[in-house]
């Protein structure tokens, strides 16, 4: 029985002294405020776009 407790605590340890998840996590938010960042950028270019374009067309 005590060789069961060791092994689950020895593994629980390793589980949360493990960096792998923290790091693939903070990877993920970063590319998600890029994601959000080029999404807003694109949309603000393409109001801009569309607002020439309609004005070109007006005037012809």
């Amino acid at each position: 029985m005590l060789s069961l407790y060791v092994k689950t605590s020895n593994f629980i340890s390793r589980l949360i002294n493990r960096e792998d998840g923290v790091t693939a996590i903070e990877y993920a938010l970063i590319a998600a405020a890029v994601v959000v960042a080029i999404y807003l950028l694109v949309q603000s270019v393409g109001k801009s776009t569309s607002a020439t374009f309609s004005s070109i067309n007006a005037a012809v």
